[in-house]
């Protein structure tokens, strides 16, 4: 068997859910390809407030599972990242500028208000501009779509025709899901008004549907208007069913928030003469107080906020844990996302085929893992470079050199980015929290033990050896720790000013004996 025969038999069987995704689209077209001669996966984008993390987190987790069926079929596929830029602005988000300008334009589809920073002809362009530069820079497949561009090119009239003809088919799917109130006013059809340029919430009636004429009153005035070439959009229920029949879309997940919208989209889908495409409803990220993360609000992490203190890689691997399960999404998940990705990473060139696409790292890299090796664990650096106070990348590469012989910026790049991380990481949230406490009687024995012990080493004495000293002190009884644990959470208050850290002989040998006996001195007063 070939290499990729072997990874397709591991793959049909793999319970890792890129695969078990990819393998619905296998069910769907039994016969192979499609009419349309490939499978289309979507992402879709709201541009009403700045891209986040979630945002990426779907075009991420599309693209995985996008990844896992090109191992399992030759069929092509394409993935379009869809914004949905003519709606309306709903609300005057938080977190831009120039408020006061957003809100005279309330109800005006995104492509029709001014960009509040001034850069872009409308805020959709903005956002979209900001949306397409991240993934860009991710490095992700896809095509960028626009409902304005779609819409206004006519592309979308054929559809549009269509929901006209099973307009009363819609309303009946839609109105039992709305309040008695809404249902008065609903209408699946939004048409632009002509005077205030507004996407109007207003009852609609067909005229022709062929010729896509609809009836409704704007400004107390009752007009007639064709819905074609951007005259109209449609609610988003029903546009994201018209999108999935117009575009034939093969693949879309969504977050949890959405199951009612996938249902209801579903049954518009089928009543307009089509198939709904496949997908899964993933968890949200939540903040650090447990709260949905909204773009209006800008709670949460952003995009830059994650890559100024850890690598894309670190990001992907927590977007890809546990789909299902809701996450919070902070600050203080970063040092062991970071961790973990290396470590899943230095695993997966010993595992079998099987366990490899169970790993995370296959589903980062799609089974092209990168060179390199990491001598360091990141929390290990944070450790070092909160010792080492108001540190350059220069003196930590020199305290790294004396720890990994003829180690560099040039022999290990990924380490020399981690640097920069922790520098950053450290000053932003370390420091501020750093806090030594001095220690208590029988931990002060036990530190100038350890101050004699590490007298008696070579300054070139390795990890393990210390680690064995620094095991003994705490396992003897004459120091009175009742777990070992105590003794580990003495030395990481008393000498690093934190409630954790790294294991002590690595952060020894790393850091010098030398420089370790006079943190121990500072500890005890000396």
């Amino acid at each position: 068997m070939t290499v990729s025969e072997i990874l397709r038999t591991a793959a049909q069987a793999s319970k890792a859910w890129p695969y078990e995704e990819a393998r619905k689209l296998l069910k769907r077209y039994p016969q192979g390809a499609p009419d349309k001669g490939y499978i289309l996966f979507e992402t879709g984008y709201g541009p009403s407030g700045l891209p986040h993390i979630g945002t990426f987190n779907e075009v991420l987790r599309t693209t995985m599972v996008r990844n896992a069926y090109h191992a399992l079929s030759d069929v092509p596929t394409r993935l379009i990242a869809f914004s949905d830029d003519m709606d309306g602005l709903r609300k005057v988000p938080d977190n831009v500028p120039n408020q006061a300008m957003l809100a005279e334009h309330l109800g005006k589809p995104l492509t029709q208000v001014p960009d509040p920073f001034g850069k872009f002809e409308s805020f959709a362009h903005h956002n979209n501009a900001m949306l397409r530069e991240f993934l860009d820079r991710f490095g992700f497949d896809y095509e960028f779509v626009s409902a304005t561009e779609r819409y206004r090119s006519g592309a979308f009239d054929d559809a549009l025709r269509n929901v006209l003809r099973h307009y009363q088919d819609i309303m009946d799917i839609m109105l039992p899901t709305l309040r008695k109130e809404r249902q008065a006013t609903y209408s699946p059809v939004l048409p632009i008004s002509a005077k205030s340029g507004i996407v109007l919430q207003v009852p609609v009636e067909v005229v022709d549907a062929e010729a896509g004429i609809v009836r409704f009153e704007d400004e107390g005035e009752v007009i007639e208007q064709s819905i074609l070439s951007g005259a109209a959009k449609l609610q988003w229920k029903v546009d994201w069913a018209m999108r999935w029949v117009a575009l034939g879309v093969d693949y879309e997940m969504a977050g949890k928030d959405l199951i009612d919208s996938v249902t209801q989209s579903s049954k518009i889908c089928r009543a307009l003469g089509a198939r709904p495409p496949e997908g899964f409803n993933y968890e949200m990220f939540l903040d650090e107080k447990g709260e949905k993360i909204s773009k209006s609000k800008g709670n949460g992490l952003s995009l830059e906020q994650w890559l100024t203190y850890g690598p894309q890689e670190s990001l992907a691997f927590f977007a890809y844990r546990e789909p299902k399960k809701a996450k919070q999404l902070h600050m203080g998940v970063i040092p062991r996302a970071v961790d973990e990705y290396w470590q899943f990473r230095a695993n997966y060139p010993k595992q079998a085929i099987e366990q490899k696409l169970g790993n995370p790292v296959h589903h980062i890299h799609d089974g092209k893992l990168p060179e390199g090796e990491l001598p360091v664990t990141f929390g290990l650096l944070l450790n070092l470079v909160g010792v080492m106070g108001d540190a350059s990348r220069e003196q930590v590469w020199g305290y790294l050199q004396n720890y990994v012989p003829g180690a560099n910026a040039d022999s290990y790049p990924e380490l020399d980015a981690l640097i920069g991380h922790a520098l950053a990481y450290h000053r932003d949230f370390v420091a501020p929290t750093l806090k030594r406490r001095a220690p208590e009687a029988h931990e002060a024995a036990a530190l100038r033990k350890l101050d004699e012990e590490l007298a008696g080493l070579p300054e070139d004495a390795g990890a393990e050896e210390i680690q064995n000293i620094v095991y003994a002190i705490g396992k003897d009884e004459a120091f009175g720790f009742a777990e070992l644990k105590d003794w580990f959470k003495a030395l990481y208050q008393t000498l690093l000013g934190a409630d954790q850290g790294p294991r002590m002989g690595s952060f020894i040998a790393l850091y010098g004996i030398a420089n370790s006996r006079r943190l121990i001195a500072q500890a005890l007063g000396g």
